[in-house]
């Protein structure tokens, strides 16, 4: 990177800020100071003011599938794959086979039953080729574990199920019918997947795969649906055996998540663990024995969030590892509860743009025993700039939290595109709130969203899919520059 062109660049905002600053009120000043500092910050040479409105066509998009993006200064987009075959509906993704050296990007596809469930595409060359042919609905969340295999789930409400996969390279044409307990698996290679019902069943978005195999995650599910639920629960699974190390398994049979408990987040401890309900979102809380789930008969935890009195949220979504508080031994995920966006001609809307959220859990071996007290922060809080906040990604080296919206933009006059937000932690001042977001990423289609961003380990590669594009087939997007 050439100093003096960061310098000019870091000079040309700064000046910008003072000039703007002049008549802003204190919290601009502190947007744009935000914005003057995004090389130290963030890592790139300058920030997006408006969202686009650009709407791509399909042609446009099959001619230049970059052009999907429009990024901050320093960045640049490489296309990874903009297949025929790719899923028009790519959603999560995990790399594979690590985030050191990854050759293949395991992916979703969030369609009906009858298209493509689950892909492998090829960082190199952009050859995507189907793992799972048919039979997921809305195939959505996708985790790498330490143990070497891919978890991946279902967003179908009370009915949505997880799998495991080994051996994602060598497995194709996989297909998956029936439901619940009568989940039948086939394929030549079907011997390399197997339904975890040990997890139980629910809208599957949000999970996160601990190294000893305790796993959070979360129910995507707003309030009042299905039995007058208070929205999605998060709930968290502890392995009947805990992985220990030593290397990716061989058998599926050995995996940490093939039976286990599954415990549910409550939030109140005052009175002695009563205070909870309405009202008593955030704070610490408790986690309740749900039960223990099994392929045979895997538990429905919508029904069972509301007859435990679990804690609901407005649409849980992803949710990721904080990579340095797992460094220093502690649990932490964040995640996102989308809410709900309005429009500029609806009564409807709520206005409920949606937040970012951190849990807490003790430290790694408190969360495996159990003894810890969980503890639920809101992050970031969305407003009508930054709304429906879905997807996010982890960046390793800086810390920061990429946040992707899905929001209703295209209702609105003048209408805009959803963006891609980068996002500090929480630093040394007395809140705990986010220390600035800044707009990094844009996209040019106004029926798009962007899903299942993914960052390398040096933080500087960032893979991220434009689903519900115009062309029809899938797009996946390498941002880089970051640094």
């Amino acid at each position: 990177m050439n100093n003096k062109l960061i310098a000019a660049a870091v000079s040309a905002a700064l000046v910008a800020c003072a000039a703007s600053a002049v008549a802003a009120d204190f919290g601009q000043k502190v947007e744009a100071l935000a914005k003057s500092q995004s090389f130290a910050l963030f890592g790139v040479l300058g920030t997006l003011g408006a969202s686009s409105s650009t709407d791509l066509t399909g042609p446009q998009i099959d001619a230049n599938p970059a052009a999907l993006a429009t990024v901050a200064p320093g960045l640049s987009v490489r296309v990874v794959s903009a297949a025929a075959n790719l899923g028009a509906n790519i959603d999560m993704m995990a790399l594979w086979p690590n985030d050191t050296a990854p050759t293949h990007i395991i992916a979703c596809n969030e369609q009906g039953a009858a298209n493509i469930g689950l892909q492998r595409i090829n960082i190199a060359t952009g050859v995507a080729e189907d793992i799972v042919s048919s039979g997921l609905t809305s195939c959505d969340p996708v985790e790498i574990t330490a143990w070497g295999t891919i978890v991946f789930g279902e967003e179908n409400g009370a009915n949505g199920r997880s799998f495991e996969l080994i051996n994602p390279l060598a497995t194709t044409g996989v297909t998956i019918t029936g439901s619940g307990a009568a989940t039948t698996i086939s394929g030549t290679d079907a011997a390399n997947i197997a339904f975890r019902g040990a997890l139980g069943q629910l809208s599957f978005e949000g999970v996160a795969v601990y190294p000893n195999g305790v796993t959070y995650y979360s129910d995507e599910s707003r309030p009042g649906a299905s039995g007058g639920n208070a929205g999605g629960s998060q709930f968290k699974f502890i392995p009947a055996v805990p992985y220990a190390g030593g290397g990716p398994i061989t058998d599926l049979a050995n995996s940490p998540l093939a039976a286990g408990t599954i415990y549910g987040l409550r939030i109140g401890r005052n009175g002695g663990n009563t205070d909870f309900g309405q009202g008593n979102e955030f704070g610490r809380g408790s986690w309740v024995l749900v039960g223990s789930s099994t392929s045979a008969v895997p538990l429905n935890l919508r029904a069972l969030a509301i007859t435990n009195k679990l804690t609901g949220y407005y649409r849980p979504e992803d949710q990721d590892i904080d990579q340095r508080a797992l460094a220093n031994g502690t649990v932490r995920f964040c995640g996102n509860n989308t809410g709900q966006d309005t429009t500029s001609t609806s009564a409807n809307g709520d206005n409920h743009w949606g937040e970012t959220f951190c849990i807490t859990d003790g430290t790694v071996a408190q969360s495996l025993a159990n003894t810890a007290i969980p503890e639920y922060q809101p992050l970031v809080f969305g407003n009508k700039d930054f709304a429906m906040m879905d997807n996010l990604a982890y960046q390793p080296g800086r810390g920061n939290w990429i946040i992707n919206e899905d929001g209703d933009g295209i209702t609105w006059s003048p209408q805009r595109n959803n963006d891609i937000f980068a996002c500090l932690d929480d630093g040394a001042d007395a809140d705990i709130l986010s220390d600035a977001c800044v707009k990094v990423i844009s996209i040019n289609d106004l029926d798009a969203e962007t899903t299942g961003g993914v960052f390398d380990a040096t933080g500087k590669h960032y893979y991220v899919s434009v689903q519900h594009n115009s062309s029809g087939h899938g797009v996946i997007l390498e941002i880089n520059g970051w640094q």
